[in-house]
């Protein structure tokens, strides 16, 4: 494969650490309620129809009419959504000013609501000022790993795939960038991806 020159990320459990647990252990006792409630009501899978271009208000009257007990709890979940995401995944934010230092392009392809992406950029505006562009999945109605949305990506980005280098935690979401020619890294840690990037001549 060619030499790669652009770094592509994946945002969350790579540039930033995210759980819904994060908000709803504010809202919810620690122990077997708020298990049950994160296992059966609230879930990551609930939750991916958002990242999918799903309204909130759509999704949560849906699932309150099905818990309402819940009503609060779910409906909290927009306003709060940054509550969800942790601060930056140890040792990145230095990983992605080195990159921006060496003047690697930086982008990103992120499963994000696009009703809760703005807010969340908005208060992590210094972290994503380097980065060029980035494919929000809820704006755009495609998800990884979707082939079309790498491809919509790339097109966006000005990218051939051998000039990419993309980075998820996601082994299917790796796979299927590698599938269509980008060089994909599954994440680990900073460390691991510092080692990988240099092996690529992306850092020294």
């Amino acid at each position: 494969m060619s030499k790669p020159n652009s770094v592509i990320f994946d945002v969350g459990r790579v540039l930033f650490d995210w759980n819904l647990r994060f908000l709803y252990e504010r809202l919810i006792p620690e122990g077997e309620a708020l298990d049950a409630f994160l296992r059966d009501v609230v879930t990551p899978e609930w939750h991916f129809q958002h990242d999918a271009g799903r309204p909130f208000a759509e999704t949560s009257a849906e699932l309150a009419a099905r818990y309402p007990k819940y009503a609060a709890e779910i409906a909290a979940l927009h306003p709060r959504f940054n509550e969800t995401i942790g601060p930056a995944m140890p040792g990145m934010t230095e990983l992605v000013g080195e990159l921006d230092a060496a003047g690697v392009p930086l982008y990103a392809i992120t499963n994000f609501s696009g009703e809760f992406w703005p807010p969340f950029r908005a208060r992590e505006a210094a972290f994503f000022a380097p980065f060029r562009d980035i494919v929000v999945s809820g704006d755009e109605k495609l998800v990884k790993p979707d082939a079309a949305i790498y491809r919509l990506a790339l097109k966006r980005f000005g990218l051939q795939p051998e000039e990419a280098v993309f980075v998820d935690d996601n082994a299917a979401n790796v796979r299927s960038a590698k599938a269509l020619g980008i060089h994909a890294l599954l994440f680990e840690n900073a460390q691991a991806l510092r080692h990988q990037l240099r092996e690529l001549h992306l850092l020294d």
